[in-house]
């Protein structure tokens, strides 16, 4: 009896480097870390281009056994001893940032030498892909975010310490309006799948490498269920997101509209106390203008020698 997930996305020629299995099969393995390298460097400033690289293992442990581990995505080494944590964040999380600066904290500490150190450190990069954008950048169409330890006066303060955001929703263009390698790049993260073959503007070495890795066809059984149960949570995850977004918009717009009924109560309730205060006045001053007139109707009859009170 056949796999059903063995046909269920059969019709992909190429996969999805969103996912966890494409984007390890992609930027994780030694035959394709040249890969990596071209990628890393399209992102990177210029003094910190990568020549080579070794991989590292992904998890890592605390100084003591009670201290939490983290587990990156990929972890790496160029060959001048630069440390690189590249994680791909499928799904907007609250303390991303926070947890990037955990992470970068344990390469940061494995540095350490025993004995006497004159503790200089080799640079820390911590990449994030983000399939999602920064509540603070939504208004902001800036989409590669390079951040770095800065004084109070903006100068840099320490320059071996980077963190790098890439926010992957951002990029819109079409393949005809592909700028350079860095657009390339963006382009295939977001849209490999939807191709059916290498487009012209994509036929550099680089990317037929590329193109030769990502074909589904020449998985294994193995590899393609990995795949497709990876791709598979991600369109799940994607879902489940969608969905909670569009339950949001609607909560919004149904508290919108029992605020909107509430405040027009109270403006209601305001507008006739006001009209109500403004309608007992008139008739104040219409009474007191009648008892004036009436006084000085009397004081008038009395100086006639005239008692209004027998008239």
């Amino acid at each position: 009896m056949s796999n059903p997930l063995s046909t269920r996305y059969s019709r992909d020629r190429y996969i999805n480097l969103l996912t966890d299995f494409g984007f390890k099969r992609l930027f994780g393995t030694e035959p394709n870390k040249n890969l990596l390298i071209d990628f890393l460097n399209v992102i990177l400033p210029a003094q910190h281009r990568v020549r080579d690289l070794t991989y590292r293992s992904t998890e890592n442990l605390g100084n003591t056994a009670s201290d939490r581990k983290a587990i990156f995505d990929l972890y790496c080494e160029s060959e001048k001893g630069e440390k690189f944590i590249v994680e791909m964040q499928k799904a907007k999380h609250n303390y991303f940032k926070d947890r990037s600066i955990y992470y970068s904290s344990f390469p940061i500490q494995e540095q350490a030498e025993k004995g006497d150190w004159n503790y200089k450190l080799a640079p820390v990069y911590t990449i994030g892909i983000l399939d999602f954008v920064f509540d603070e950048d939504k208004n902001d169409e800036t989409l590669l975010h390079i951040v770095e330890l800065k004084d109070q006066d903006c100068k840099g303060f320490y320059e071996k310490l980077k963190f790098i955001y890439l926010e992957l929703p951002k990029f819109k263009k079409s393949i005809d309006e592909l700028n350079d390698h860095f657009d390339k790049w963006l382009f295939l993260l977001k849209h490999l799948p939807d191709l059916e073959e290498p487009p012209l503007p994509l036929q550099e070495n680089v990317f037929m490498q590329l193109f030769e890795v990502a074909q589904i066809t020449s998985f294994s059984p193995e590899e393609r269920d990995a795949y497709e149960n990876s791709l598979k949570y991600y369109r799940d995850m994607k879902g489940v997101v969608e969905t909670a977004r569009e339950e949001g918009i609607q909560e919004g717009k149904a508290q919108g509209i029992q605020e909107g009924k509430a405040q027009g109560i109270q403006e209601g309730k305001a507008q006739g106390i006001q009209e109500g205060k403004a309608i007992a006045d008139q008739a104040n001053l219409a009474k007191e203008q009648a008892e004036q007139k009436a006084q000085r109707l009397a004081e008038r009859l009395r100086a006639l020698s005239l008692d209004p009170d027998e008239m």
